[in-house]
């Protein structure tokens, strides 16, 4: 039997998705009655198989040789191309979309557990179907039939691959001031005209089209944000038959060169800048509106907000990568001695540096780190199985509340401490830690982007406390306390070492609560929002010390070395990081505004 890979524990996974989470019980319901313990298991093998023969095989390679664009053509590795056709073929692309697509039908939850083998053992590589598939999950849920048959059923089957386009040279994240602009065709159609960049997958040729969504304003309509639309812009337009016909005017001015994700091609993007024309002269990209003009943030958002999660996942597969090679190379590498008399004689045999306690440490906190996201992960992707098959409404609903006050944490929390794995893991390594031989420098510096990815930390700071936190008078917070509440009194119940950890995480919960309301209490959202970013932490570590007193609770009595771990990780989170809220709860009752006084003249 082959040894595990180093991208994601099989054994942790088993446990979350199906002891703690119980996805098997989908199984029950309607919607993926078609499915079994056997099937899930079924697609995770699949994956693990395919991320290790034709994505960890090229990972280094795609990072020292990026994509090149010659002037008229993007060149990429012909590895990425090999790996891609692989995955398009086993159908995993569309494992988590519905059967009349193509697709598998796979619960959200066992589809981000497989997509997460991928983005252990090549993030560069596998933003190209991330991206294809975000695209067309919005298009499925706002586009007509015929973008949906033009377009999304070739994505699905991996011949097309998507964009999206929102990030301007001149706006960056300030989407209110998005210029492109798009004009109306007698026919229907539109010409859009600007420039988009940091479009990853913008151009390249490992795919017969791209399928670009792009906001654009149309002329007249409503400034700022409410008058953006979203338009398909693809890079070949595509016949009644679905064959290619001509290139379409949007061409890349050229590639954008990150510290990480090297191997995805990131563009400058320009529209109807004159490099292509249309039939009779005119120029101007030809787009197709998706759904009803001004409302394209909106439907923007559908893919965003998967994105989020999605990109949390990607923090996390790094993170777990990094801490399972920092963890063997721990057990392999000996140095030193035991800090015994018997340590100090130095004729006696090293000792591997796992013996070692404050390498114990940093191995611990990487494990809560990773193993602590990927519960927070697979919860949420739980939640949109809920909101897709739960029996009632009511469920329905509650499901949503939870999932969208966890958005933002879900995204930017696992990209905060799943680097401060990656951090660890070069720590562990030593001196071999910062060279290229080694794969934990460069998971630190893919990592490092999704601080950044689809909003940054500060921005989702402003998410949660700015909107989602209060939208409805707060009612996804107080579903998100209903859900940590019963949480605590089963651990509670349960008595002993569990009720203790429970009682320090209630104590914590009910500090989110007076705190949230206690920076609302002036009336000016200034005040309220200087100091979101600590919000969005200290709110972050209080749900992941709850992720972790749930499955404290699921390992039962169970005293193996797997569960003993999963013990152990609880209580250093609960022990070492969840007290880190107290003084961060300190500073935002005393609503600090030391940062919003702070004038440009005295940085």
């Amino acid at each position: 039997m082959a040894a595990p890979s180093l991208l994601l524990s099989r054994r942790d996974l088993d446990f979350q998705l199906h002891t703690w989470l119980d996805t098997e019980a989908l199984t029950r319901r309607a919607r993926y009655a078609e499915h079994s313990r056997e099937t899930f298991d079924g697609a995770l093998e699949l994956s693990e198989r395919i991320a290790v023969e034709y994505f960890a095989t090229h990972n280094k390679k795609n990072d020292q040789e990026e994509p090149r664009f010659d002037g008229e053509r993007v060149h990429t590795l012909p590895e990425v191309a090999d790996a891609l056709s692989a995955f398009a073929k086993s159908g995993l692309l569309a494992s988590a979309m519905d059967e009349e697509f193509g697709g598998m039908g796979l619960p959200e939850t066992v589809a981000l557990a497989c997509f997460s083998f991928f983005q252990a053992a090549n993030v560069g590589t596998a933003a190209y179907p991330f991206l294809t598939l975000g695209n067309a999950r919005l298009l499925c849920a706002h586009g007509s039939r015929e973008q949906i048959d033009t377009y999304v059923r070739p994505m699905l089957e991996g011949r097309f691959f998507g964009t999206m386009c929102l990030s301007e040279p001149q706006a960056g994240s300030s989407l209110a001031d998005v210029a492109t602009r798009a004009e109306e065709r007698a026919d229907g159609t539109y010409r859009l005209f600007g420039s988009k960049m940091w479009i990853s997958g913008g151009d390249h040729e490992l795919s017969e089209n791209i399928v670009h969504l792009v906001l654009a304003r149309i002329p007249g309509g409503p400034p700022g944000v409410k008058g953006l639309s979203l338009f398909i812009v693809p890079k070949y337009l595509v016949g009644a038959d679905g064959t290619l016909g001509e290139r379409n005017d949007v061409v890349p001015a050229g590639l954008n060169h990150k510290m990480g994700y090297r191997g995805t091609t990131n563009a400058l993007l320009n529209f109807g800048e004159g490099a292509r024309h249309r039939p009779g002269g005119e120029a101007g990209a030809v787009g197709y509106l998706v759904g009803e003009q001004h409302r394209g943030l909106s439907y923007m958002f559908h893919m965003m907000n998967g994105a989020r999660i999605g990109v949390g996942a990607g923090a996390m597969a790094l993170g777990y990568t990094g801490y399972l090679k920092s963890l063997a190379y721990a057990r392999e590498r000996p140095q030193g001695r035991p800090l015994t008399a018997r340590g100090r004689d130095a004729s006696t045999p090293q000792v591997p540096i796992v013996e070692h306690t404050d390498v114990r440490r940093m191995l611990l906190a990487q494990k809560s780190y990773v193993e602590g996201a990927l519960g927070l992960l697979l919860y949420c992707s739980r939640l949109v199985d809920e909101q897709n098959s739960a029996p009632t409404d009511q469920e329905r609903g509650r499901a949503g509340l939870l999932l969208d006050v966890l958005t933002p944490i879900a995204k930017s929390w696992p990209s905060q401490w799943c680097l401060e794995a990656n951090s660890l893991a070069i720590q562990v390594h030593g001196g071999y830690g910062y060279t290229r031989e080694y794969d934990v420098e460069q998971h630190y510096r893919d990592n490092r982007l999704n601080p950044i990815h689809e909003g940054t930390h500060g921005i989702q700071g402003l998410d949660l406390l700015g909107r989602r936190a209060v939208l409805d008078d707060g009612a996804g917070l107080r579903a998100l306390g209903e859900a940590v509440t019963a949480t605590v009194e089963r651990a509670m119940a349960a008595g002993g070492e569990a009720a203790q950890l429970a009682d320090a995480l209630r104590t914590r919960w009910e500090r989110v609560t007076t705190v949230t309301a206690r920076l609302w209490e002036t009336g000016d959202p200034a005040v309220a929002l200087a100091n979101s970013s600590v919000y969005l932490e200290a709110v972050g570590h209080v749900v992941v010390a709850w992720i972790w007193l749930s499955q404290f609770l699921a390992t039962g009595e169970r005293d193996d070395d797997f569960h003993r771990g999963k013990r152990q990780a609880a209580r250093y989170f609960f022990r070492h990081e969840l007290p880190r809220t107290d003084p961060q709860f300190a500073l935002l009752e005393a609503r600090d505004t030391t940062a919003l006084e702070t004038e440009d003249g005295w940085l």
